[in-house]
């Protein structure tokens, strides 16, 4: 994969950040989903490509006009999306803010906790496909989890490398973003005038200062300055390239001790629903010089995402996924340190890719860390 540039993207207004839920009709309200889908950055960066390469438009989402760097729409080029986080700046730095991934638990004293793959004791029984079942183990002393948490990039780090968060590594939602409730109306398609009764609320998100999202692009030049248009509606944000460092994982440790986990960093378009791509009926994990078993995983309810098609001017297929921050844990692993980078460079895609659009877009990334 060629170099990894990152840029900061930071709105300059209200985001409408729509997920996959229809609304529009009288009484509905639109929820905002942040963060939104990897494509949403994608998108947005494409679009303005186009613009900087004086391409029309039109003649592009007719394929009839081809980018250097991102083909056409229905052959993408080498474009695509490595990853994409929400991220906050303070001065000339820029550090990610990552969802607290499924295993890890957090209470309202901020203290954090992990599930572990365990065996079900004797005589428990459970539908469960894998062999170990990711338990939360607590003593007398319970608490009540909380929500809202977002994991500083030392926390992230410290995740990955096997270690719990600490409560100083947290921040909180309140902190980063507020939501603005706003009022809209139906229009007459034929008439473009308002049409009587049919007032609707949707979900704004007013990002506080300092506050955006990075992305990283591969195989092709970013924008280094500037604007975009981004989110619903096409919302005003500026876009810098930003020196951002984010420590590599141990791969040689994970290696040497056989095991690792594998968290989705963006949601998983995967062929038999939440397993791992070349997973076979006996939990075995085939991956491009990797092989190991499938021990144990913890995944949130499937999602479900979809999005428009500027070039064809229709909706997306609906296609469900695993969320992102669900984690897979590996045990017996036989791979060496670099087909684990590659792994992360890359992506949980096949050769030839499955879904060249999507991989564009930036799904399926995947960071990797230890089973400590």
């Amino acid at each position: 994969m060629s170099a990894v540039q990152y840029c900061f993207i930071e709105p300059l207004d209200v985001l409408f950040l729509r997920g996959n839920k229809l609304f529009g009709d009288p009484g509905s309200y639109g929820e905002c989903l942040i963060p939104p889908w990897p494509s949403v950055a994608a998108g947005a960066i494409r679009s303005r490509m186009l613009v900087d390469a004086g391409i029309d438009l039109t003649e592009f989402g007719k394929g009839r006009v081809e980018h250097p760097a991102l083909g056409t729409p229905d052959q993408p080029g080498s474009f695509t999306v490595a990853a994409f986080h929400l991220a906050r700046r303070a001065g000339q730095r820029v550090e990610i803010l990552t969802a607290p991934p499924a295993d890890l638990v957090i209470d309202e004293q901020c203290n954090v906790s992990a599930r572990a793959p365990q065996s079900a004791p004797t005589g428990l029984q459970s539908s469960s496909a894998l062999p170990l079942l990711p338990v939360l183990a607590q003593g007398n002393k319970r608490s009540k989890a909380a929500t809202g948490y977002w994991l500083t990039q030392s926390g992230w780090e410290a995740y990955l490398r096997g270690e719990l968060p600490m409560a100083e590594q947290l921040v909180h939602s309140s902190k980063l973003w507020v939501f603005d409730a706003r009022v809209g109306i139906g229009m007459s398609a034929d008439t473009r005038s308002v049409e009587e009764g049919k007032l609707f609320s949707a979900q704004a998100i007013a990002m506080k200062k300092d506050v955006g999202f990075v992305a990283a692009v591969a195989g092709a030049e970013p924008p280094s300055a500037g604007l975009l248009r981004f989110g619903g509606d096409g919302r005003a944000a500026s876009i810098s390239r930003v020196d951002l460092k984010v420590a590599e994982p141990d791969y040689q440790s994970m290696v040497q001790a056989g095991r690792c986990r594998l968290v989705l960093t963006t949601p998983g378009l995967f062929a038999d629903g939440w397993k791992l791509p070349g997973t076979d009926s006996a939990n075995r994990v085939s991956l491009p010089g990797i092989s190991a078993r499938l021990a144990c995983a913890a995944v949130p309810r499937a999602e479900t995402i979809s999005g428009w098609d500027l070039a064809n001017w229709q909706p997306k297929p609906a296609q469900r996924v695993a969320p992102t921050g669900s984690v897979y844990w590996l045990d017996e692993l036989e791979a060496t340190p670099e087909a684990l980078r590659k792994l992360a460079e890359c992506g949980l895609w096949g050769t030839p890719c499955e879904d060249r659009a999507r991989r564009a877009e930036g799904f399926n990334r995947v960071a990797i860390g230890a089973w400590s």
